[in-house]
C-alpha cells in the first residue's frame, strides 16, 4: 500500500510488564499523542501487561483491574491468578532464567492475542472518536516495537497474534511493521540530541530500561536527521520488575518463603496489591540518598491480611511481636535495587567497550525514571560519557519514536546485522571434510555465508553472489535461506543455524554447462528481498523474508 493512503500512524509498545500505544495524524505529524486513559486510570501512559481468565480460559479482565485487588473484608477475594509476563515466552532467556509458568492448558500465544485484541479495541474506539470516517484496516499504519534480542520466529509469532487479535485483516498486511525498542527510542531522542548540541557524525547510546528487559544500542547522527547503527544491539532480562522480585524475596525472609508461595498460588491479586503499594510508596520515590529516605512501615493487616493464615513457626512469633508490621529501612530497599542496577551497569560497560567514542547517553523506559538508577549510572560513567540525560516522560520514548519511524521510515539509514545469513551450497568434498557428510558423486553441502553478523549495512543495500547448478541435468536450484548468531557455521544443521525460508528457481537445461545464476539479497526497511536471475535465460525469481532488526 502506498504511504499516501495512510491517514493515521500508530505504534504499540507491547512491554513485558506494561504496554501502551501512541498515534499521530499525517496532517499534524508533530503532535504525537500517547494514550493515557486506561480503564478509569486516567493520566497513566501505560497499563499492566496482565490478563485474567476464569477456569475455562474465558477473559475476565485485563490491564490494571486484572493485576491487583485491594483487600475487602465485605467481599470475598478472587483466587483466580492473573497471567503476566507472558511476553517472555517469545525470547530466549539467559543466566538460567526462565519465563513464568502459565496455567496448565493456556498457550502463551493465546494470552498475547487476547491482550492485543483488548488493546486494539481501545485503539479503534479512540480513533473512531477522533476521526469518524477513518478506515482502520486501510488508513492506519501500525508499528509494533520488539526487544533487540527477539529473533525472526518471535517477530513472526507477534505478526500472527496481531492478525488473530484483529489489528490487521491479513496476516501479511503491509499495514503492520516492526522496529526494535532501542531503535524507536533512538529516533525519539533526536530532539534531545539537538538540545545537547550533538552534531552530525557524533555517536550516542540509548539505554532502554523497561520493566522486564534492558536494551542498548549505539547510533550515529547523520545528515538530514538520519540515523545509522554502529554496534550490535544488546539486551538482557534485568528491568525494573526484578526490583519487585527482590522485594518479594525480602518479604519471604520475614514471613517465610512458603507463605509467599501460598499467596502467589491462592491470593495473587492481594499479593500484587501489596507489591504495587511498595512501588508507589517506596520504589518510585527511592533516590539512593539516606537523607531523602523515610523508613516505611508495611502493615500486612491492612495491605494483605490473608497472609496471616500462612505464616508459621518462628516467623509467626516474630510477626506477632511486630504486630504484623514490617519496617523497610534504607539499606533494605537499596539491596533490592543494587543487583538489578549492577547488571545494567555491566551491559552499558560492555557496549562502551565496543565503541569508546560515545559522547552522549540517553536513558529511556519506565525504569529510567528511577532517580537511584540515574544517579548510579552517572556516577559510573560521567568521566567517560560527556552527556548523560533522561528525556521528558522516558516511559513514552519508545512508543513515540515508533510513531516517528512510521511517519518517516527513511530516518534509519543503516543497521548492524543481528544475524549471519547464508544458503546451502554443494561443492566437491575435500580432504579434511567430515567423511560422514560425503554424498554420492563426491559432493558435500555446506553453509555458504552471504552476509555477516555485526556488519553495518545501509538500508536497501544489496549483497550479490554467483551460483551454478551442481550437475548438468539439474533443472531446479534450491536457495533456502538460513540464519545464525555464529560467524563460523560450516553446515546448515550446525548448532545455532536456523531455517529462515525455503524457495527454489527453475534452471532449464541448455547447452551452457555453467548456467550461471546471479543471486542478490537486498536488506530493506523491514524485509530481506531475495532475487535470483538466470543470466542465460533472463528468468527472474523473487521472494521476501522478514528482516529481524
Amino acid at each position: 500500500m502506498s504511504y499516501d493512503a495512510y491517514r493515521v500512524f500508530a505504534a504499540i509498545d507491547f512491554g513485558t510488564t506494561f504496554s501502551g500505544f501512541a498515534y499521530a495524524h499525517k496532517s499534524n505529524p508533530k503532535e504525537i499523542v500517547a494514550h493515557d486513559d486506561w480503564q478509569d486510570f486516567t493520566g497513566r501512559f501505560k497499563t499492566p501487561t496482565v490478563i485474567k481468565y476464569d477456569e475455562s480460559f474465558n477473559l475476565k479482565s485485563w490491564g490494571f483491574p486484572a493485576l491487583a485487588e485491594r483487600p475487602n473484608k465485605k467481599k470475598k477475594s478472587s483466587n483466580v491468578k492473573p497471567v503476566e509476563r507472558f511476553k517472555l515466552h517469545l525470547g530466549k532467556m539467559e543466566n538460567n532464567k526462565s519465563p513464568p509458568q502459565l496455567p496448565k492448558g493456556l498457550e502463551f500465544k493465546k494470552a498475547i492475542t487476547d491482550y492485543l485484541r483488548e488493546m486494539g479495541e481501545v485503539m479503534k474506539e479512540t480513533f473512531k472518536i477522533r476521526w469518524q470516517n477513518l478506515e482502520f484496516y486501510n488508513q492506519v499504519l501500525i508499528v509494533m516495537t520488539v526487544p533487540a534480542e527477539f529473533d525472526n520466529k518471535a517477530i513472526e509469532i507477534m505478526r500472527e497474534c496481531a492478525f488473530k487479535a484483529s489489528l490487521i485483516d491479513d496476516k501479511n498486511s503491509r499495514n503492520l511493521k516492526f522496529t526494535t525498542e532501542p531503535e524507536a527510542a533512538a529516533i525519539h531522542c533526536m530532539k534531545v540530541l539537538k538540545e545537547h548540541d550533538v552534531g552530525v557524525g557524533s555517536t550516542f547510546m540509548v539505554v532502554d530500561c523497561g520493566g522486564g528487559t534492558v536494551d542498548l544500542t549505539t547510533r550515529k547522527l547523520l545528515e538530514a536527521e538520519k540515523l545509522s547503527e554502529i554496534t550490535e544491539r544488546k539486551g538482557e532480562f534485568c528491568g525494573g520488575s526484578y526490583v519487585d522480585e527482590e522485594f518479594l524475596k525480602f518479604l519471604g525472609r520475614k514471613v517465610g518463603k512458603n507463605a509467599i508461595k501460598m499467596l502467589t498460588d491462592n491470593y495473587y491479586s492481594q499479593l500484587q496489591y501489596m507489591v504495587q503499594e511498595f512501588c508507589r510508596r517506596v520504589k518510585i520515590p527511592f533516590t539512593g540518598q539516606q537523607k531523602d529516605f523515610t523508613p516505611y512501615d508495611l502493615d500486612l493487616e491492612e495491605l494483605c491480611p490473608i497472609v496471616k493464615q500462612y505464616v508459621k513457626g518462628t516467623e509467626l512469633d516474630m510477626m506477632e511481636d511486630a504486630e504484623w508490621c514490617i519496617e523497610l529501612k534504607f539499606e533494605d530497599v537499596k539491596s533490592m535495587f543494587d543487583p538489578v542496577i549492577a547488571q545494567i551497569i555491566r551491559l552499558i560497560r560492555d557496549q562502551l567497550t565496543a565503541n569508546n567514542n560515545c559522547a552522549t547517553m540517553l536513558l529511556v523506559g519506565g525504569f529510567s525514571e528511577s532517580k537511584y538508577l540515574q544517579t548510579r549510572i552517572k556516577q559510573e560513567f560521567n568521566k567517560i560519557v560527556k552527556n548523560i540525560s533522561v528525556p521528558t516522560h522516558p516511559m513514552t520514548a519508545i512508543v513515540k519514536g515508533a510513531v516517528q519511524f512510521g511517519l518517516k521510515p527513511t530516518i534509519v539509514a543503516t543497521r548492524v546485522l543481528k544475524w549471519t545469513y547464508g544458503t546451502d551450497v554443494a561443492r566437491r568434498w575435500r580432504k579434511g571434510d567430515p567423511a560422514s557428510r560425503k554424498l554420492p558423486g563426491g559432493k558435500i553441502i555446506e553453509f555458504s555465508k552471504l552476509a555477516k553478523r555485526g556488519t553495518e549495512t545501509p538500508v536497501d543495500s544489496v549483497v550479490q553472489t554467483i551460483f551454478s547448478p551442481g550437475h548438468m541435468l539439474q533443472e531446479k536450484m534450491g536457495l533456502d535461506m538460513y540464519y545464525t548468531d555464529k560467524n563460523d557455521a560450516k553446515f546448515c544443521d550446525s548448532p545455532g543455524v536456523k531455517l529462515l525460508g525455503n524457495w527454489c528457481i527453475d534452471i532449464p537445461i541448455t547447452f551452457n554447462d555453467e548456467r550461471v545464476v546471479l543471486f542478490a539479497l537486498t536488506f530493506g526497511e523491514i524485509e530481506i528481498n531475495a532475487t535470483a536471475i538466470n543470466v542465460e535465460t533472463g528468468g527472474k525469481y523473487e521472494t521476501t523474508f522478514e528482516l529481524d532488526i
